[in-house]
């Protein structure tokens, strides 16, 4: 079957080339007849839209789709008076969804986020939560909320912001689209993660801080083998605009699978960046070369913040079996060797594409497998030494909130920063026909895409949504987002009873780890602790 969206220019400009052959039509039949002015008229108008469309900067839907994309803006105005007319296929969390993606468009674009009728959500449902405000509340100066990253083996440390772009790499997305998150990190203060693709050329043009993404490809730091090259990792790791280092052990969307990048969709510049050859399939392996225990893995970590001149460095996992994280813990405590940071990625995280198996039921959600982390290294006595980033589906400052109180540090996000470079969900990533040209390498596609313009949005969404966090702290009686704490946050269980995060996700008591019996620990500790070793992944 003849697949449209590949006949590019035909279908997406369509409409507009109708309205240039009409007008050109209706001038022959007036200069022909004398007659045909209402038509000139139209054709003219539709033409003077589709040419507007081409060269405003601010909607990436009317610069790939002229003309017709107006339809999308039309349906969306009227949504609420046509919606009971239709039968719709959506499930009971894409409304979610949508609004989400309301929230952050409006924040993106400076404008009201501001809703009539209150809440639009059934408080009496099962997984209703809401944060506990105070009598007293308070008052706070600026959102400009920053954690010092970086423990006593580090000597440049990484002020982060609270908030910041989480991975995704040049290659799932477009070089206009890395480098307006670039530019917005720059212009707002924050970081970007490279995600496993490595620094392009376009993470470089607006100099925003960076974190640098180091996968099982090694990508921008191999060899010809696909080892890991330490000169290489020297030469791009002591650049200033790298202000840390994250190795990527797994990510939540798809944990423990790897992945290929076929050959050809490898453009110039993605081998140029990855540092892998044209005309060959670029692989992602399932699994690290350079360590195999949890112990060769910090000492890895280890290499990495020597050879980057002790800047911090750290590592991210999706949770999996808990006694590898396990084993990491040990490690920790036997070789002394501590991450600056760890960044914990919930399976509910988002890729471009992902097996349905994976991205629905393999990982640990976010909750989970951040308090089991946060408690860890509690338990060991090492919580005040190694900070915690956290991601997964993350957009609101009320997600930010929660995940504070949890135990994370600061917070990172994908999808909240895709739609503030304009994303609209079409669900097309891995076809290359991205309507907005946010997840494309069409170099056509992604021209809608203004860098200058949604920079200004990405620096907006993260600004305003800070701005919103603190607003939250007042509200709930705070003044510093280290204050916040699981018992702030109240879940309901069913119509009937509720209980606080505190009481759902327990802590450890500090250096619980090193003094209680193992038959004092709760679960998962009292099974599987005395099982890991730092020796091995595997259990013992």
């Amino acid at each position: 079957m003849l697949d449209l969206n590949q006949i590019r220019y035909p279908v997406r400009y369509t409409t507009f080339f109708i309205a240039l052959a009409g007008l050109c039509f209706s001038a022959l039949v007036l200069v022909a007849s004398g007659q045909g002015w209402i038509m000139l008229l139209f054709f003219a108008a539709l033409s003077a839209v589709g040419v507007h469309d081409l060269l405003q900067t601010h909607h990436a839907i009317l610069r790939n789709y002229p003309i017709l994309g107006h339809m999308r803006f039309l349906l969306e105005f009227i949504r609420p008076e046509i919606r009971q007319y239709f039968m719709e296929s959506e499930s009971e969390a894409a409304p979610f969804s949508r609004a989400q993606r309301s929230l952050v468009y409006a924040r993106a674009k400076g404008q009201s986020d501001k809703r009539p009728f209150g809440t639009q959500l059934d408080v009496d449902q099962a997984g209703f939560e809401w944060l506990t405000h105070s009598m007293a509340p308070t008052t706070i100066d600026s959102p400009h909320f920053r954690v010092r990253v970086g423990n006593t083996a580090c000597s440049q440390p990484y002020d982060i912001s609270l908030f910041n772009v989480s991975a995704m790499s040049f290659g799932a997305l477009s070089a206009n689209a890395i480098m307006a998150l670039n530019q917005g990190a720059k212009m707002g203060g924050f970081a970007h993660d490279t995600g496993e693709g490595s620094i392009s050329r376009y993470h470089r043009i607006h100099g925003g801080d960076l974190i640098w993404e180091i996968g099982s490809g090694y990508f921008g730091c191999r060899d010809d083998q696909g080892k890991f090259s330490p000169e290489r990792f020297v030469a791009q790791a002591r650049e200033p605009q790298v202000r840390m280092i994250e190795i990527k052990l797994s990510q939540g969307a798809k944990p423990g699978h790897g992945g290929v990048l076929p050959a050809a969709k490898v453009t110039p510049e993605i081998a140029e960046a990855r540092g892998v050859p044209l005309g060959a399939d670029c692989v992602s392996p399932a699994a690290h070369s350079s360590f195999s225990t949890p112990t060769e893995l910090l000492e890895f970590m280890q290499s990495l913040r020597e050879l980057s001149q002790n800047k911090p460095v750290g590592f991210k996992l999706c949770i999996g079996h808990p006694w590898e994280w396990f084993g990491i813990a040990k490690a920790m405590l036997e070789t002394r060797l501590l991450p600056d940071f760890i960044v914990i990625d919930g399976a509910e995280g988002g890729t471009g594409a992902a097996p349905l198996e994976f991205s629905d039921h393999m990982g640990m959600p976010l909750k989970e497998g951040l308090r089991l982390v946060h408690n860890t290294l509690v338990g060991i006595g090492m919580r005040e030494h190694v900070k915690l980033g956290a991601s997964g589906k993350i957009i609101s400052s009320f997600d930010i909130a929660r995940t504070l109180a949890l135990g994370a540090d600061w917070c990172n996000s994908a999808r909240g920063f895709m739609f503030a470079l304009g994303c609209i969900q079409a669900q097309t990533c891995h076809t290359g026909n991205c309507p907005t040209g946010v997840t494309t390498q069409d170099p056509q596609r992604q021209m809608a895409l203004v860098v200058p313009s949604k920079a200004e949005r990405v620096k907006q969404f993260h600004q305003n949504t800070l701005e919103s966090f603190k607003e939250l702290l007042q509200a709930a009686g705070l003044t510093s987002p280290d204050q916040l704490q699981a018992h702030h946050f109240s879940h309901r269980i069913s119509h009937t009873e509720t209980q606080t995060l505190a009481q759902m996700y327990p802590s450890l008591s500090q250096g619980a780890l090193l003094k209680d019996s193992v038959a004092k620990l709760p679960e998962p500790y009292k099974t599987y602790w005395g099982k890991a070793s730092a020796d091995s992944f595997h259990w013992h």
